[in-house]
Formats: structure tokens, sequence, C-alpha cells
């Protein structure tokens, strides 16, 4: 079991969950997931490994896991709301997205996260987190632009 399974099981039994198919179920696949996912796409993953759990459920594990804070809402824009576990150890990466086809991708930069944390010590705010968007064009939609040029 991932480090952020592990954790996400602790936080709900301190929370006084038990257990739950569907709550167990959700976290395991959240726990597998390198990037931000719709709950569409998380239902749609269980279901291809067999795991009979319903939409509304997955709703509302996704729900549960944002209000413990092990889970955060990933805002790229459209009408679909995306989720991500949150790693205990406060790794985390940022999301590049494709304005074309919706294509969601994760990054990391050193440099990024340096002048973040200056500009902290700059700003009246007391910031707990942050998450970085960038929009623009993949390459697949590019390449399919460029063809068509």
């Amino acid at each position: 079991m991932g480090t952020w399974t592990a954790h996400a099981a602790e936080v709900l039994r301190g929370a006084g969950y038990r257990r739950g198919g569907a709550r167990r179920a959700v976290v395991e696949f959240l726990g597998q997931q390198e990037c931000c996912v719709s709950a569409q796409e998380v239902h749609d993953g269980l279901r291809a490994t067999g795991r009979s759990v319903g939409i509304a459920s997955v709703y509302r594990v996704l729900d549960l896991l944002t209000e413990l804070r092990l889970v955060q809402r990933v805002e790229v824009g459209g009408d679909v709301a995306r989720y991500e576990s949150v790693d205990p150890g406060g790794v985390h990466h940022h999301h590049l997205v494709c304005d074309d086809c919706g294509r969601v991708d994760a990054f990391t930069d050193d440099t990024l996260e340096r002048a973040l944390r200056r500009l902290d010590r700059r700003v009246a705010y007391a910031v707990a987190a942050h998450d970085v968007t960038l929009r623009g064009e993949c390459d697949d939609c590019r390449a399919v632009g460029s063809a068509g040029r």
C-alpha cells in the first residue's frame, strides 16, 4: 500500500470512519494516480477493475477526502472538477492544460518553487498552499494544427 494510501486510511480511521468499500476503493484508486482525475474517471477506473462503486458514492468520498484535506480539488478550467491526493510530506506538482483537447499533465520546477517561496515572504498573506496551472496547446494538438496549415 502506498504512503498516501496508508496515510489516508489512518486519517479516516482517526476521524471515526470505518473502512467502507467505496471509501477504500476510491482511496486505493487515487493512491495509484500521478495527476488529477475527475470523479467520472475515478468511477470508470474502478469499474474497469471490476469494482462496482456508484458515481454518487465516488462524489461523496471525494467530498469527504477534500474536507479532511487528503485530496485537493484542482481547478484546470472547463466544467469538470478534478481531484488529486495531497502528499503528507508536502511534495506536489503543478499542471499544464491543453486548451484544445483538455489534456492535463503534471510538471515540477525547482526554480518556480524557490520563486514562490520568495514571493511568500514578500506578501501580506499566510500562504498555506499553491497550485500553478499553465494553459496552452499540447504537442498532439499542435501537430494536428500545423498539419492543417
